[in-house]
């Protein structure tokens, strides 16, 4: 399947000059979405992970099914004031400004194995969620992304850890 056929570009998304990835017509189809999520399990399950964490707020619609079919547990990563515990944040650089996330504190046991999920673009997300759940004492065992926009170079911001794509788009 050609999940490119599924992401429809919005110009101009949220600010002048962006191009907006939008995943709607993906999560749309059935046969797409299950194929997505069954791609990921499939690149995710050799890992041994006890945990997916997905960033807000399209890492959420893949990384729960994903998390239940492989058996695991889920954390979300949130924007500031969305999450109801105590919690530990980090600000990064977007390609259209500055951002912070929040995971809570008790999320991670020292020593587990997480994979996060997440679309990668510049790679300043995944790099801050990254850092929060090393900070915690988990181990990245793997950053799988359902698309990756390559022409933004977003993987060098990962420093070795693995990355799985589904779509990368150049």
């Amino acid at each position: 399947m050609n999940l490119s056929d599924y992401i429809r570009d919005v110009p101009d998304f949220p600010k002048p000059g962006i191009v907006f990835k939008d995943i709607t017509p993906l999560l749309a189809d059935t046969s797409a979405l299950q194929h997505t999520i069954d791609a990921m399990k499939v690149s995710i399950a050799p890992l041994g992970v006890d945990k997916i964490a997905a960033i807000e707020s399209r890492g959420f619609l893949f990384g729960v099914p994903v998390a239940r079919d492989l058996g695991v547990g889920f954390i979300p990563i949130r924007k500031a004031g969305k999450l109801p515990w105590r919690t530990r944040s980090i600000e990064y650089e977007l390609e259209y400004g500055s951002e912070t996330i929040h995971i809570h504190e008790d999320a991670i046991q020292s020593g587990e194995r997480v994979a996060i999920d997440d679309l990668l673009a510049t790679g300043g997300t995944m790099a801050a969620s990254v850092r929060l759940i090393e900070a915690l004492g988990g181990q990245v065992a793997a950053c799988s992304v359902v698309i990756e926009l390559g022409f933004l170079n977003g993987r060098q911001h990962l420093h070795g850890h693995d990355l799985h794509t589904l779509l990368r788009l150049d």
